[in-house]
């Protein structure tokens, strides 16, 4: 299984913009899909995720700026971003795994990973 993440890139504060990541196989209804970030010098964080029961959970920093969805029959996951501040410049990873609810921003429970995609929000 591959996860191939795109759509970064470079953005005003304020500006939006929609990640994708494609998968090869048919991993998205049979496990959680999330969006992780990392900023340079801190950890991946947790952003947003889909669990099997096709639920969405947010982070708080991105909640109500930020939609997860998926189109199964295009094995594709997506984040539309928008609001978007300089506090949210990080490389954005896709990631797919057996992961139950309780621990679903945990990134430990994920199998797959993307490559990542860099956001840069300019202020």
């Amino acid at each position: 299984v591959q996860l191939q993440a795109s759509g970064g890139g470079f953005v005003q504060a304020g500006g939006s913009l929609r990640l994708s990541c494609a998968a090869s196989g048919r991993i998205f209804s049979r496990y959680a899909i999330a969006w992780f970030r990392q900023a340079p010098g801190k950890e991946r964080e947790f952003v947003a995720a889909t669990g099997r029961n096709l639920h969405s959970y947010y982070s708080d920093s991105v909640k109500g700026r930020f939609t997860i969805s998926r189109d199964i029959a295009k094995n594709t996951l997506y984040l539309e971003m928008n609001s978007l501040k300089p506090e949210d410049t990080a490389v954005y990873f896709c990631a797919a795994g057996p992961v139950i609810l309780s621990q679903i921003a945990a990134a430990t429970g994920y199998y797959y990973w993307g490559q990542g995609t860099l956001v840069t929000v300019s202020s």
